[in-house]
């Protein structure tokens, strides 16, 4: 596996989670066979009839769930005409099969949730919405070697606190790492959220994650799934384990152009409700939420389904991105956020004392 492969493997399976509600996302089931720390998985060579099969299981599929229902009629038209025209009758590697069907898909869509993944590894027909135990295993073996997405907590000088996020975990093993990091930033001054390499997650951790940024319930966002046609509101607990941060505090977010998924879904929540500063790139543009799909025994895609409406703007991010509140380049990001919290504390500070400390520290950043 190149290094450009292997990089689209990790941030699948940070975005393939955001909708996989009690489902075992095929992406970090695909990194838990194939991901960073691993070897490459074995090509399988196709014939014509299995070439048939996926596509016609992915326009089943798109024709079913896809949030766009006429988005899912166009792609459809166009992977029966590249078939007509035998786009993909000289393909005969699984990977690359995987690869041009997902470009394609995207290139209609630009919808970069849309995915199509080859597995060498058998994908049972399991009717188990968690997975089975193997699998289940397999993925809890892979965030724990990612800490549930916590790279780092700290604090800078100046009582500034940090969190350095690279994925939103699961919530059953997550909670405790948030609970944790809240308890011990607790008396910080202000709080800076790393999301610059964050690329997505359980979206029921990116609400309890919120719901100690909040002194009450608030209400983030909105989710309509065309696939079962409801609206799920989703709002902030009002109890969680541990110390809430509050709302009392300012709430800084790093991000980039590979802030992604549900990484998004927390800045553009935080910042339309006027929680949270944004400072850095506009992110990736990944807003639909969705499931993995078994397509046969070695091929799964993951579909959106999910339309994120949130009730202040009443859109999403979806292709676009999230907007900084300070456009900075993602390498500056952090120094420009912790100079923007020295800033404010130094204009109230009546500690001469610390007053000048703050005023060392600023100068060198």
């Amino acid at each position: 596996m190149d290094a450009n492969r292997k990089k689209k493997v990790i941030r699948i399976a940070a975005a393939g989670t955001i909708g996989a509600l009690g489902v075992l996302g095929f992406a970090l089931f695909s990194m838990a066979i194939h991901g960073p720390s691993g070897p490459p998985q074995n090509d399988m060579k196709l014939d014509p009839a299995l070439r048939n099969e996926v596509i016609e299981s992915i326009v089943v599929n798109l024709k079913k769930s896809y949030v766009f229902p006429e988005k899912a009629a166009a792609l459809e038209k166009q992977l029966r005409a590249q078939m007509q025209r035998g786009d993909y009758d000289s393909v005969i590697s699984a990977e690359k099969f995987a690869d041009m069907l997902t470009d394609a898909l995207q290139r209609q869509t630009q919808d970069r949730h849309l995915e199509v993944r080859y597995l060498e590894k058998t994908i049972p027909e399991s009717t188990d919405p968690d997975g089975s135990a193997e699998d289940k295993a397999a993925e809890l073996l892979q965030q724990q070697r990612l800490n549930f997405g916590f790279e780092n907590v700290g604090r800078f000088r100046g009582d500034i606190g940090y969190i350095d996020l690279h994925a939103f975990g699961r919530p059953q093993h997550a909670s405790e790492k948030i609970a944790a990091a809240m308890s011990l930033l607790s008396d910080t001054h202000a709080l800076i959220v790393d999301l610059r390499k964050c690329g997505g997650g359980d979206p029921e951790t990116v609400m309890l994650f919120a719901s100690y940024l909040f002194d009450k319930p608030a209400h983030l966002n909105d989710v309509y799934w065309r696939d079962e046609n409801r609206t799920e509101e989703r709002w902030t607990q009002e109890n969680v384990p541990g110390k809430k941060y509050g709302e009392a505090r300012k709430i800084y977010l790093l991000t980039s152009s590979d802030t992604f998924s549900g990484c998004e879904d927390f800045a553009y929540a935080l910042k339309n409700i006027r929680r949270a500063i944004l400072v850095g790139e506009t992110t990736g543009g990944g807003a639909h939420a969705g499931n993995p799909h078994r397509l046969n025994a070695h091929f799964m895609m993951f579909v959106p389904s999910g339309l994120a409406i949130n009730p202040i703007t009443h859109t999403d991010w979806e292709g676009v991105g999230v907007a900084p509140d300070i456009k900075v380049s993602a390498k500056n990001a952090l120094n420009v956020a912790q100079a923007a919290v020295l800033k404010d504390m130094i204009a109230v500070e009546t500690d001469p004392d610390w007053k000048t400390r703050l005023e060392h520290t600023l100068a060198e950043l």
